[in-house]
């Protein structure tokens, strides 16, 4: 996606953590470009609008990825945190199920031993402090006894623990959603100002955005790093052609991101899913040095991704209405080549 033209590409927070904050910037970015009315500029100008329309969806696509990456991995931890609540809940039960089998037998055999009359407390915790309570019950007793302890101080804390996710997990999902209004928007903009340029400008944007190649270009000589890059090259060679789907990570579609993340996983090897994490997911390699399967990012805050295919050439997922395709790799500012 992303254009390949004019603009220097717009600042990105690296160091932002969550991704409420990502998405209120990019909801002041989309009022401050949804503004400027289609008929402020020359066709010119509005194709360079279109460009940047572009430029800023892909950015919201990536966040889009990161926050639904965040709420499958919160997901996963609140199923777990409640798997062991269960187990806990069930562990408890058991050790008071034991104690009331012993506080039943010695009120048959003489009356009930006041240190059991716990098990009826609110607070167990309490009543345990009390070295009174100690001096009156068995050894074995009192060991049972702080087991159970333990396990309801355990509880406490896995609830708290899953309440937390689960509040996290809310936050992400709206994240999701928001993250995916700011790409809809964008997207909806660039055709608004696409249609309404002259029916012959049209043509040639249209033109120019599918200028890329679909056939195979000389890749040179150069050969892959590793047999899985060979596999992975050879999967995303099996793409071309295919749709810019954003959000998508194939088989059907994709989006640049996810071009990578599918043709990596069809070689076994399992990347992140946004191309900020992908720009991290191996050895960096300077790009006079790129070999065929090396991941190439874009622009400082890495928001676009091709996989290297040999002889300067990318295979990658540009933007909607231009397919998966081979690209210049200087098509835009290189951020970095990595080898995973």
């Amino acid at each position: 996606m992303g254009s390949h033209r004019r603009l220097a590409p717009s600042g990105f927070d690296r160091g932002a953590t969550s991704a409420l904050g990502v998405l209120s910037a990019a909801a002041a970015a989309l009022g401050a470009l949804t503004a400027v009315p289609a008929s402020a500029a020359p066709h010119d100008d509005t194709r360079a609008e279109v460009d940047r329309l572009y430029e800023e969806a892909e950015k919201a696509t990536e966040a889009f990825n990161e926050a639904g990456e965040r709420a499958g991995s919160l997901r996963r931890e609140v199923g777990d945190a409640q798997d062991r609540i269960a187990r806990q809940q069930g562990h408890i039960n058991d050790l008071r199920e034991q104690l009331g089998s012993l506080a039943g037998a010695q009120y048959r055999s003489g009356g009930l031993d006041p240190s059991l009359a716990l098990l009826f407390s609110d607070d167990p915790e309490e009543y345990l402090d009390k070295a009174s309570v100690l001096d009156r019950i068995t050894a074995h007793q009192a060991g049972e006894l702080r087991e159970l302890q333990e396990a309801l101080r355990e509880l406490a804390q896995e609830r708290t623990e899953a309440a937390h996710k689960l509040a996290e997990l809310e936050k992400s999902r709206k994240a999701v959603a928001g993250h995916k209004r700011a790409v809809e928007q964008k997207l909806a903009r660039a055709r608004q100002l696409l249609n309404a340029l002259p029916s012959a400008e049209r043509a040639a944007y249209d033109r120019a955005s599918r200028s890329g190649r679909f056939d195979m270009p000389g890749l040179g000589a150069a050969v892959p790093a590793s047999g899985r890059a060979a596999a992975a090259l050879s999967a995303a060679r099996s793409a071309l052609g295919r749709p810019y789907v954003w959000g998508a990570n194939g088989p059907s579609g994709f989006d640049c991101s996810g071009l990578m993340q599918w043709s990596y996983a069809q070689a076994g090897v399992s990347l992140p899913r946004t191309s900020q994490a992908q720009a991290h997911a191996g050895r960096r390699v300077p790009l006079s040095q790129a070999q065929p399967g090396d991941i190439v990012t874009y622009r400082s805050d890495a928001s676009h991704v091709g996989m290297y295919a040999g002889n300067g050439q990318v295979i990658h997922a540009p933007y909607p209405g231009a397919p998966v395709r081979y690209d210049p790799v200087g098509m835009m500012p290189v951020s970095s080549v990595t080898r995973p």
